[in-house]
């Protein structure tokens, strides 16, 4: 049985959040910016400059993030933040389509992001991290907390692609489906 814990990623959990980004998929390079400026600019950066940004923002209030620990191992990470600081979320057609919420309302928060080590997977690493997402949303005034999950059950997917997260994960922490982004992605609300 293994014991999973998880905490606020702050300046002093930076070398966790990295070991929980560089443990297989695209988040030792996406440095989990990706959702946060707009497709120039991230075509224009460098995984280096991508780090420097997640690290900055790691360094400042709010945190963007949550680190999820396997007996005491960075293991896993999720990033969850008002969605407007998400950039890149308003700015996509298929979410802002299918959203019942003003895309500037800083009371709604998303969930955007998960990376999990390979040697972890398959563990509740997830599932921990969304619930810590939704509690640390609700403890910093979030009203509505929005996902984009894959609905692994319709369509074939990589591991690598689950970095949006699985419908499952988020309805069984009590999210309800809100409307469809393509075929086989959901948008999903809960409400605080």
């Amino acid at each position: 049985m293994v014991t999973i814990t998880t905490k606020t990623a702050t300046i002093a959990e930076w070398d966790d959040v990295q070991k929980a980004l560089t443990g297989g998929g695209d988040g030792a390079s996406c440095q989990c910016i990706w959702p946060m400026i707009p497709n120039k600019e991230w075509q224009a950066s460098t995984r280096d400059e991508r780090k420097q940004m997640l690290r900055a923002e790691v360094a400042a209030t709010p945190s963007p993030g949550i680190v999820a620990y396997v007996d005491g191992e960075a293991a896993g990470w999720v990033r969850v933040g008002p969605r407007p600081a998400q950039q890149r979320l308003g700015r996509t057609r298929a979410i802002a389509a299918a959203t019942q919420e003003p895309l500037d309302d800083a009371s709604v928060w998303a969930v955007s992001c998960f990376s999990v080590r390979r040697e972890h997977r398959r563990k509740g690493v997830t599932t921990a991290l969304l619930d810590a997402a939704v509690a640390y949303a609700k403890e910093s005034g979030a009203r509505i907390i929005e996902g984009y999950p894959i609905d692994t059950s319709a369509v074939k997917t990589s591991s690598n692609d689950l970095f949006h997260g699985a419908l499952s994960t988020f309805t069984n922490a009590g999210f309800t489906p809100d409307g469809e982004l393509k075929p086989g992605r959901t948008l999903v609300t809960f409400e605080v």
